[in-house]
């Protein structure tokens, strides 16, 4: 069986003798949390969950993710959730990086594997099992429904990674390509969670600067990638998180492709402060 292309952490301690040096960043406008630092002492634990520890990528906190949070989670075989979500505000995203397991919204039932993407809409009822004989391990980003009078909250959506064709960037020449899961036209939808995906050599060729939080976590490949006025290198494993506005850009190191899962904040009205 051949390893899935997506990477996913295991834990564990570097030995006595490692030296401290790492490229772990926290500024004002971006962090970076390298894959060295998801170790057994960083991980947390849910209510209502068995078997089943996490680490926290990101989490709404002044001055750092606003709009958002996100974890890796990782279950192991027979453990899971009845009860995974005690916020009945909280949209979920799922995306399977490593094993499997079978979750339940509304009554039906899917069977989730490496590269399955679930969109769980607010106030869902659902549940997650991992009914393997593996480890399983997957993202779950978590954000506040802003509902909008008018329009009708999204439906649930469950596909995969192999099963959406991506979306390539104009006069790019196929090199730069993003794999939406959700028609980036549904207004109902306030968050998008995609693949960006770059060939070896590509770039973002300008410092986006844009109003979209963004938390990306590198799946596969390498890149340098520019964090406001950083030039940062980042490989699979590692997470990013940018404040909105913050310039960005990025060459992709090969020999692979490049790719990362996206969060984006989207659709809705900037919150204004009433004095």
């Amino acid at each position: 069986m051949s390893k899935a292309p997506y990477y996913a952490p295991t834990g564990g301690h570097p030995d006595q003798t490692t030296l401290l040096t790492d490229r772990a960043v926290f500024t004002d406008a971006y962090a970076v949390i390298p894959k060295g630092t998801m170790r057994d002492i960083v991980t947390s634990f849910l209510p209502f969950w068995d078997k089943t520890r996490l680490w926290v990528l990101s989490r709404p906190l002044s001055g750092f993710a606003e709009t958002f949070s996100q974890y890796i989670m990782e279950v192991a075989p027979g453990g899971g959730s009845d009860r995974p979500e005690t916020d009945a505000r909280a949209q979920a995203v799922l995306f399977v990086v490593e094993g499997g397991f079978d979750l339940v919204i509304n009554d039906t039932q899917h069977a989730l594997a490496e590269g399955s993407y679930a969109y769980i809409p607010a106030g869902s009822d659902w549940s997650l099992r991992n009914n393997t004989q593996a480890v399983t391990r997957f993202h779950w980003i978590r954000k506040a429904y802003e509902p909008v009078e008018g329009l009708a909250h999204p439906d649930p959506i469950v596909t995969r990674d192999q099963d959406v064709a991506p979306t390539v960037m104009p006069d790019t020449d196929g090199k730069w390509a993003t794999t939406r899961f959700v028609d980036p036209s549904d207004m109902r939808h306030d968050m998008h969670v995609t693949i960006v995906t770059f060939q070896p050599g590509a770039v973002i060729p300008f410092c986006e600067t844009h109003v979209m939080e963004h938390g990306l976590y590198v799946l596969e490949g390498k890149a340098v990638y520019r964090l406001n006025q950083d030039w940062v290198e980042v490989e699979a494993g590692d997470y990013m998180w940018l404040r909105a506005f913050c310039p960005q850009a990025c060459y992709a190191g090969g020999p692979g492709a490049f790719r990362y899962l996206l969060y984006k904040d989207v659709n809705r009205h900037m919150k204004l402060g009433l004095g």
